[in-house]
């Protein structure tokens, strides 16, 4: 027995304990187990390293796996050699839980070392962080039936849309019946819809059209548009009771089988803006009523189609309207009826296409009006419409043979005239307007598009020179110019030889089909003898255009 060592060289090595760390956690379970193993309690013939490896290639294979884990450690050694090569390195840290935070985002980090330096960059889920008032406004200009889906994005979006101020449902293209309209009308949370769009064509939503009007109102809407189309043309009631005091509408358009019947006044305060496009009335009665009742009432449409005439005389007496549009389309003659308007602040004015109507009068006429448009109403004989428009700036008349020009009046502020040469319009009442309009500066003219009209009307100049020639009118456009028309030559050699001040004359002949020779031919003598006509303002540039 050998005798023990009094220098201690006999005692078994103190054992080495090691508490795994973040980076050992993140290896291999085998390599994990078995260090461990080596780190607690080995007898005095074991070394103090932590790991004991039996071959070369199983050290390369665990080392391996190790760095296929990546970097786990919280700080990242930056130790590097100055004269090292440049190494990069990217790390992606596993996604945070969303949960229920509402701070949750997607984080990619990279590590990028160059010479001994680091780079972060972060990219993150910004558009959830944007102010609320900023994301419902971007909201508003995307269609509901994705807002409403963005509500399983996360916690910060589960209710966002029902803030959402602009709604627009169309069950054709969204799918959507009446009674999904309601639902997510009842859920909607904002303090007022700012504008609501409804396109329904299913025949179940003419049973709960008042319920939905209702819940819109109680949502104090700014902007309500209803479009019912329906193939059986059954008409959907428009809800009278629910009109009897509104202070927030302003915006109401509808269209298409929808029946207006309101026995009494209504009371829309707000409400500027009304568009009426093919509804119906029950009478009379119900026309006045709902336009008395708009006190701040500024645009007016009413478009009417065969099928809509149910007021004999549609009366228009809105003190403060500034612009009125109206439209018709018969197909077949309809005995009697007409128009009576009363709008002293009217400042824009297109009627059009008034085939069959017997009379359209105006009362108490504008006293500043912008600019009026005429056209197509053949069947009205009365010259009250003409007189009406005797303050306007801008003028465009598509008149019938039978309007007669009033006598003594003068466009004053006229300075714009468009008038259409047809064959219901008299030569006479372009050389009236030209010497009623002392102040006109531009005149555009349109003849026939079909080459062999005819118009049938002589040309009878003014008998003295018009002021406006003389003063003012610089310049002049003449589309589907005819050079064979001998009527037309006259009026435009006389405009060309008495318009003092003219700066421009363009004349746009109709097409001519290259193989006709003979038309082709006249235009070149037309254009010769425009080049020798003496005009009267020697910097007028004469424009031909070509078609």
């Amino acid at each position: 027995m050998a005798p023990r060592k009094s220098n201690g060289e006999g005692k078994a090595k103190p054992t080495t304990v090691t508490t795994p760390t973040r980076q050992t956690r993140s290896m291999d379970r085998k390599t994990r187990s078995q260090t461990q193993r080596n780190s607690s309690g080995g007898s005095s013939s074991s070394s103090s390293k932590l790991m004991t490896f039996e071959s070369p290639e199983k050290k390369k294979k665990i080392i391996s796996k190790a760095k296929e884990a990546g970097p786990t450690t919280k700080k990242i050694k930056q130790e590097k050699e100055e004269d090292e090569e440049p190494a990069a390195e990217v790390a992606k840290r596993p996604e945070e839980e969303e949960g229920d935070d509402p701070k949750h985002k997607k984080i990619v980090i990279e590590h990028c070392e160059t010479g001994g330096g680091s780079l972060r960059k972060v990219s993150e889920d910004r558009i959830s962080e944007l102010p609320e008032a900023l994301l419902l406004h971007i909201l508003s200009s995307v269609p509901t039936k994705d807002v409403i889906a963005t509500s399983v994005l996360s916690k910060r979006w589960r209710s966002l849309w029902k803030m959402v101020p602009k709604l627009r449902f169309k069950s054709d293209v969204d799918h959507v019946s009446s009674e999904d309209v309601y639902r997510l009308l009842i859920l909607h949370k904002a303090p007022f819809l700012e504008s609501l769009h409804l396109e329904i064509d299913d025949t179940s939503a003419r049973l709960d059209i008042g319920i939905l009007i209702g819940i819109a109102f109680s949502h104090h809407v700014r902007e309500l548009e209803l479009d019912f189309y329906h193939k059986d043309q059954k008409k959907v009631r428009f809800p009278s009771v629910l009109c009897s005091y509104n202070n927030t509408l302003e915006v109401l358009k509808l269209e298409f089988n929808v029946l207006l019947d309101f026995p009494s006044r209504v009371c829309f305060n707000a409400l500027r803006e009304l568009h009426l496009y093919q509804v119906e009335f029950k009478d009379e009665a119900s026309v006045c009523n709902l336009l008395s009742g708009c006190p701040r009432l500024q645009d007016l449409v009413v478009i009417r189609y065969i099928g809509n005439f149910d007021a004999e005389t549609y009366t228009i007496a809105v003190p403060s309207l500034q612009r009125l549009t109206i439209v018709e389309d018969r197909s077949t003659y309809v005995d009697g009826g007409g128009y009576l308007i009363n709008a002293p602040s009217l400042k824009y004015l297109n009627i059009q296409s008034l085939s069959y109507i017997d009379f359209c009068l105006m009362e108490n006429p504008p006293e500043e009006l912008v600019e009026a448009k005429i056209g197509r109403i053949p069947h009205i004989a009365n010259e009250n419409i003409i007189a009406s428009l005797t303050t306007a700036k801008r003028l465009s008349l598509y008149l019938p043979l039978e309007i007669k020009f009033p006598t003594g009046s003068i466009f004053y502020q006229l300075v714009f005239l468009d008038l259409d040469i047809n064959k219901i319009v008299e030569w006479n009442l372009l050389s009236l307007m030209l010497d009623g309009s002392p102040k006109l500066q531009s005149l555009k003219l349109h003849s026939p598009y079909r080459e062999d009209f005819p118009v049938g009307w002589e040309w009878n100049q003014p008998k003295c020179v018009p002021e406006c020639l003389l003063l003012h009118l610089e310049t002049l456009v003449w589309t589907n110019y005819k050079c064979q028309r001998e009527e037309e030559k006259q009026v435009a050699t006389y405009i060309l030889k008495n318009a003092r001040q003219l700066k421009k004359a363009t004349f746009s002949p109709m097409y001519i089909n290259p193989k006709r020779l003979e038309q082709l031919e006249k235009r070149r003598e037309m254009l010769n003898e425009w080049a020798s006509v003496i005009r009267a303002s020697t910097s007028c540039h004469l424009v031909f255009e070509s078609r």
